[in-house]
């Protein structure tokens, strides 16, 4: 690969490249684009293998989560085992999604070799870490405390559709926020952001997180933005705190 199209970071004096930027995204695209379409059709294969392992998921997640489910059309069962076959599927294919991500990131910015791996690695690590946690701690302690205002004369009755989006959304975007750290570490890497941007913003993060906790929060409670934002927040600061450790400025 010619070095005319890898994106060098530029001092904090100097103009920015905007034609380098561009070839930046050309080659992410590109690299994108050469497994997109087998990384869809084994999505679409592991999706349909996994569906009929997903009463048993089902009754797995519902033991673990909630007393009783519902449904309210006839549809509603079976969309709800289709989604959680889909959710599961991008569960299992998550180490080859980060692969492909990683490699179209790292080619504009000269990253590969150890490096690459060392940011492939810790993302899924991350990412799976994230999903665990909220499986375990963060979705029994939110729902608990939800389902904490019912009463003799309010009692739950919950959708098995709306079950399966609320654990799967909340879920995936756990294993999506707890990566912060580690892209942290790789715009700073490239120079797109330095570690005292990130010092010095703190305030506008915190900003960000509250916006992004009620984006991608299932519901919009207080309680659910809580248990997301909270968490983000304190890898946001060890982002900041690995970036000292590895003395990236």
């Amino acid at each position: 690969m010619s070095d005319d199209f890898i994106y060098k970071p530029l001092a904090e004096d100097q103009p920015v490249d905007s034609s380098a930027k561009f070839n930046a995204l050309i080659l992410f695209v590109g690299e994108i684009r050469k497994t997109i379409r087998a990384l869809g059709i084994s999505l679409v294969l592991v999706t349909v293998a996994i569906f009929f392992l997903s009463p048993e998921l089902l009754r797995m997640v519902q033991k673990h989560l909630a007393d009783q489910l519902y449904f309210f059309s006839v549809a509603g069962p079976f969309l709800a085992h289709v989604k959680l076959a889909l959710f599961s599927a991008i569960y299992v294919l998550m180490v080859w999604i980060m692969t492909v991500l990683w490699r179209a990131l790292g080619k504009p910015f000269g990253v590969e070799g150890s490096q690459l791996f060392f940011f492939v690695v810790f993302t899924c690590l991350l990412f799976y870490a994230g999903t665990l946690f909220c499986y375990f701690v963060t979705l029994p302690l939110g729902i608990k405390f939800l389902l904490g205002f019912g009463s003799a004369e309010l009692q739950p009755v919950i959708s098995i559709g709306r079950f399966v989006n609320f654990t799967t959304l909340f879920i995936l975007a756990f294993g999506v926020i707890f990566e912060l750290p580690v892209f942290m570490v790789f715009m700073a890497k490239v120079g797109v952001f330095t570690r005292r941007f990130y010092e010095q913003n703190r305030r506008y993060a915190v900003l960000l997180i509250a916006i992004l906790a009620a984006l991608l929060t299932p519901t919009p409670d207080i309680v659910n933005m809580l248990l997301m934002g909270g968490p983000l927040y304190l890898l946001y600061e060890a982002g900041i705190v690995i970036l000292r450790v590895m003395r990236i400025q």
